[in-house]
């Protein structure tokens, strides 16, 4: 069974001093650039709602997430409005944003806001990294109840598979994902353990910091439930080329 959820994996990989250092070296450029998608309600308790993570691209003002991270539609009735979360700790600065480009066929969303700039991560080419390249992505997987605090975890390219992946039983399969057995294209499977919370993420290269795809589901061996009690250890990304396509057809420069 396939479930979108946010993802943070717990693997067993072993890097070299010198690959440890790049990592932290990476961690520092690209954490700025790390964000949380939420939707604020004045009138909330709490006002502020995470839904999963977002990662800056382009000029510093336009933010990529999955597009299940984003409501069907906000509640006008309660002037509800989407947000971005910015920095870390208890009191993150708060952003409106607005959407500007959605595709559910891969699973990816743009976002725009018009406060000061801030740092972007920078994408990776169109082509396919190699089965067995290290990776890392950093983001919110338990949320934001102590405060906005990213996770980073990193492991290695497991495969380069089909969109959809085999289910147990007829009982299983959503009508997109009827739609994309007619149609499926290529993402990374990840050694990875899914949990809530890190949706929409940024997979990027230990070594340079690109942006090589964008976590946005997990196989999931029985029940949502059972998610954090028995997880699969299988995670999913979108390759970056799907990003660059959207970018691109909304002119936006990157």
């Amino acid at each position: 069974m396939l479930k979108h959820f946010g993802c943070l994996f717990l693997a067993v990989i072993l890097l070299s001093p010198a690959a440890q250092a790049n990592l932290s070296q990476t961690l520092k450029k690209i954490k700025p650039a790390v964000v949380g998608i939420g939707v604020h309600t004045p009138t909330g308790r709490p006002k502020n709602n995470l839904r999963g993570t977002g990662f800056v691209v382009g000029n510093g003002r336009y933010v990529v997430t999955n597009a299940h991270v984003l409501p069907d539609e906000l509640d006008k009735s309660l002037k509800q409005s989407m947000v971005i979360f910015s920095g870390s700790g208890k009191k993150p600065t708060t952003l409106k944003a607005k959407v500007i480009a959605r595709s559910e066929y891969y699973d990816l969303a743009v976002l725009k806001f018009d406060a000061p700039a801030l740092p972007a991560m920078k994408l990776a080419g169109a082509q396919f990294r190699s089965e067995g390249s290290y990776v890392a992505f950093t983001g919110f997987p338990i949320g934001a109840v102590l405060g906005l605090y990213p996770v980073t975890h990193r492991g290695i390219i497991a495969s380069i598979t089909p969109s959809v992946v085999p289910v147990v039983d007829a009982g299983q399969l959503s009508i997109n994902m009827l739609k994309r057995m007619r149609d499926p294209y290529l993402v990374y499977q990840l050694d990875a353990t899914a949990y809530p919370g890190n949706s929409g993420s940024a997979l990027y290269d230990i070594q340079s910091g690109e942006v090589i795809g964008i976590i946005n589901k997990v196989f999931v061996q029985q029940t949502k439930e059972a998610v954090i009690s028995n997880p699969s250890g299988i995670t999913y990304a979108i390759p970056v080329k799907h990003l660059r396509d959207i970018l691109t057809e909304h002119d936006i420069d990157f």
